[in-house]
């Protein structure tokens, strides 16, 4: 749609880097916000080699000031695990793009009794 906000707005699409090393590449969203993209994590709490894991999201409708909350998640493909992240996209005066994000990790665990321990 047509956004009536003033300044720079918050675009999702494209190549992040995290303050740990870790890149991820978001497409472009679609009409209903969601995209898709690829997450390769530089931390990881195993030692089998890392992968290029899938991700899924959606970014809700781009607010007045174009500063967007979004969501996804990443199946991590070296482990038994899916991490589901939200954040919001900032953006300053001069247009420079920051992603603030929390993440739950949940890890598959033997059984039920074992889910206390299996979010971080």
């Amino acid at each position: 749609g047509i956004s009536t906000a003033s300044g720079p707005q918050c675009n999702l699409q494209g190549l992040w880097r995290n303050e740990l090393g870790s890149n991820m590449t978001l497409s472009a969203l679609d009409e209903a916000g969601t995209f898709s993209g690829s997450y390769h994590t530089a931390v990881a709490a195993t030692n089998k080699q890392i992968l290029v894991s899938p991700l899924q999201g959606a970014q809700q409708h781009l607010s007045a000031n174009g500063q967007p909350t979004f969501g996804f998640t990443v199946q991590w493909q070296f482990a038994d695990s899916t991490t589901a992240f939200v954040g919001q996209c900032f953006v300053d005066r001069r247009g420079k793009e920051t992603l603030e994000t929390t993440w739950l990790l949940q890890e598959e665990v033997p059984s039920r009794k074992d889910a206390w321990k299996a979010t971080r």
